[in-house]
């Protein structure tokens, strides 16, 4: 008696980002929010430097809007064919960003004594993380650029964390909007900070 055997037949489906990229993205999101709001606003007061501070604000304006937009589109979208080499640059417009602000920011900050030692650890656990994110992220930039040009929607993240990230984005490009404001001296930008800097021992 002759056994019958049906075809295998193998269902390829589109790989959306992992749950891991989103978490170590969202990680990154909170260290980064508490950079901003501890070190760059309780303690250094930056946005009250205004045109003083013209060149790192510019930085933290543009890296801000990245993350916004990775923040905002990670969770519920892959960026596909020719979207994922523009993703690519901006991730690696990102580490020249923030390489460029390694260097500027002891400049700017030499009126309060420097940066603060504690940021400097948190910048490179910032930068390792980072790192992290990205060796997680690399196998599916290659599975993106082999699709047609185009975002693709998935339904990976649960609700929550989707919108955390959310969140955070509209957070991201609010402070980066902040930054500019501040680096170009517009009214009321260095609110409540104006007229606060103090220098540090």
């Amino acid at each position: 008696m002759r056994r019958k055997f049906a075809p295998v037949v193998e269902v390829r489906t589109i790989m959306p980002p992992s749950q891991s990229v989103l978490w170590l993205l969202t990680a990154q999101g909170f260290l980064g929010a508490f950079d901003t709001i501890y070190f760059h606003e309780l303690r250094a007061r930056l946005p009250a430097l205004q045109t003083r501070a013209k060149s790192e604000l510019v930085l933290h304006s543009l890296r801000s809007v990245i993350y916004g937009l990775f923040f905002l589109t990670f969770p519920w979208l892959e960026w596909k064919g020719w979207w994922t080499a523009v993703l690519v640059l901006l991730l690696a417009l990102e580490i020249v960003i923030t390489m460029y602000d390694f260097v500027i920011e002891d400049w700017v900050r030499k009126p309060l004594g420097g940066v603060y030692p504690a940021e400097r650890v948190l910048h490179g656990v910032l930068g390792v993380l980072y790192g992290i994110f990205l060796a997680y992220l690399f196998p599916l930039l290659r599975e993106w650029w082999r699709g047609p040009t185009g975002f693709a929607a998935h339904a990976l993240a649960a609700p929550a964390l989707q919108w955390t990230m959310g969140i955070m984005g509209v957070l991201a490009c609010v402070s980066g909007l902040r930054d500019l404001a501040a680096a170009y001296a517009l009214p009321h930008s260095g609110w409540p900070w104006a007229g606060k800097i103090h220098a540090r021992r």
